[in-house]
Parts: structure tokens; C-alpha cells; sequence
């Protein structure tokens, strides 16, 4: 099927919403658009524009009173993800007092970088108490000790904390809750990174593979990951950015600063290819939240 005959019709808007209301995961009916031969980049925007325009829809009908409709369910479910919900917010006040101010956020991908996060003595705590147990990183899906090994992409050394392990912990991880509006039950142990001179993490993607061997297993224990927080325990003197390539965006790594993205389905459409820029001076401590669909134990 070629580029120009791949026009988004009504029919296949009617065919995706069909297959939401039929309970398909959006990732599954992405794969079985890419297989019909849609070409990858309509077939995400066609899935994009159908649900964003049937939740415009469905608000409307919410804001009139009128009963809910089970495709509305359906079609909020495929899509939730952890947002920060900032729109036109300069600065967010959460419930225990603390301010964290929104640089930057886009739109697609969605991404958003804030400033604050974190205050300057809890990125000193968080290094102090991660240093002693540092060691070579390992993959993305290193939360699972069964499948981890070691990474090429990834020059750093690392370490997980357990969900809730320490005071501070417990308290970045309810920030976290509340200002993605994520359970922290949905939620993997927080990760500290340590980037020396010369490392770096050259671009990749979060969410597991799907037809890669063992993201059956790791999938079970919490579905796919749907968003990433990564927060600047310290600025280098030099490098170190997070790079977005395929949007052309570079996020400095700013002491107590943090940048979040979101995915909605494990494809490169979502255009959240990403990575950490080699660091040319100083050392970068990062500490990294990554997010799932459902229940992580």
C-alpha cells in the first residue's frame, strides 16, 4: 500500500474504535495496522486522532449530563497514561508545600521538564545512600534480577532502590504519585545513576520490546511501562543532556531538575527515542521512576 492511497478515512476511524470497544489493547491494533500494511507513521496518527477526537467527545457528552456511553470506558482505559495535567500552570503546589515549576512540555511526544523537583538536600541524600551499592548497569529491564545483564549502550554504574525503602524515598515516590497522578503501586523502584567522564547511554527506547525473549515474563509483573521520570541529582560541567533525536530536543541536566515522557504504545511511533549525551566534564548522578500500566510487585 503506498504512502499517498493511505488516506484516514471514516471507515478505518470506525474500524480502530471497534477494536477498542472490543477491549484491543492499542498496541495490538497498531500491530495489526502495520501487518494490513499501513505505513507506521499514519497508522499512529490515525490511532492518535481517533481516540483523541472520541475523548473530546465523550467530555462533551459528560459536560451535558448525558449517560455514559461503554465505548467511552473503553476508550479512556486505552488511553491513560501518567500526565502531570499542567497546562497553562506555571508552577505546581503540591499538597505537602512543594513547588515544582514547569520549564518546558510538549505535546507530541509528550514531554515535560520541570524545575525542582527535588530540593538540594535530597539530591545529596539520594547520593549518599546510593553511592555504597553502585555497580555496572545493566539493561532497561535490569528491574527484573532474573533477565538483567550487562549493557553496552550504557556506561554508568547503578543501583535500585525497593519501592518505599527509606523515608526519602517513600517521599520522592508519592511527589511522583501526585504530580503524574500515578498510583505508586504502578510504579518500579526508583534507580540512581552515576555517569563519569566519557559515559553515556546512547539512544533506546523504555518500554520492553514486545517480541523481544523474556518481556513475556517481565510484563507480568505490571504490564508495559507507559511513562519515565528522570530527575538531575547534579549538574556537570560540561554534557550529559537528554536527547530526544527524533524531535530535535535537548534537556540540560540541571541539579534537582527532572524531565518526563509518556508512551502510549511500545512502538518508535511514539517518538521517544531518547538518551543521555556523553558527559564531558564533572559527573552526572541521575535518578530514574519508570511508570507502569498496572500493578508492580
Amino acid at each position: 500500500m503506498s504512502t499517498v492511497t493511505q488516506a484516514i478515512t471514516q471507515d478505518l476511524r470506525r474500524w480502530i474504535l471497534a477494536q477498542v470497544e472490543a477491549g484491543c489493547r492499542p498496541e495490538d491494533v497498531l500491530k495489526a495496522m502495520k501487518v494490513s500494511g499501513w505505513e507506521e507513521g499514519v497508522a499512529i496518527q490515525a490511532l492518535r486522532e481517533t481516540v483523541d477526537d472520541q475523548l473530546a467527545a465523550d467530555q462533551a457528552i459528560s459536560a451535558s449530563s448525558a449517560p455514559a456511553l461503554p465505548l467511552q470506558a473503553a476508550v479512556q482505559a486505552a488511553r491513560k497514561l501518567p500526565d502531570p495535567g499542567i497546562d497553562g500552570v506555571p508552577v505546581v503546589v503540591l499538597s505537602d508545600g512543594h513547588e515544582v515549576r514547569v520549564l518546558a512540555s510538549m505535546r507530541h511526544p509528550r514531554v515535560v521538564v520541570f524545575g525542582g523537583f527535588l530540593t538540594d538536600d535530597e539530591c545529596a541524600e539520594l547520593i549518599a545512600l546510593a553511592a555504597p551499592r553502585l555497580a555496572r548497569s545493566e539493561t532497561v529491564g535490569s528491574a527484573d534480577a532474573a533477565t538483567s545483564e550487562v549493557h553496552a549502550a550504557r556506561t554508568s554504574d547503578g543501583m535500585f532502590f525497593g519501592r518505599g525503602e527509606k523515608p526519602l524515598i517513600e517521599r520522592i515516590e508519592a511527589r511522583v504519585a501526585e504530580l503524574l497522578r500515578w498510583p505508586v503501586d504502578h510504579g518500579e523502584g526508583l534507580q540512581i545513576l552515576r555517569y563519569r567522564p566519557g559515559a553515556e547511554y546512547r539512544p533506546h527506547y523504555d518500554y520492553f520490546e514486545p517480541d523481544r525473549s523474556g518481556t513475556t515474563r517481565i510484563l507480568e509483573r505490571g504490564g508495559q511501562r507507559v511513562g519515565t521520570l528522570v530527575m538531575y541529582l547534579s549538574t556537570p560541567a560540561a554534557g550529559g543532556a537528554t536527547t530526544f533525536p527524533d524531535v530535535g530536543l535537548d534537556v540540560a541536566p540541571v541539579r534537582g531538575n527532572a524531565v518526563f515522557f509518556s508512551y502510549a504504545v511500545p512502538d518508535p511511533g511514539t517518538r521517544t527515542l531518547h538518551g543521555g549525551a556523553p558527559v564531558l566534564a564533572g559527573e552526572k548522578w541521575v535518578a530514574t521512576k519508570w511508570l507502569r500500566e498496572g500493578v508492580f510487585v
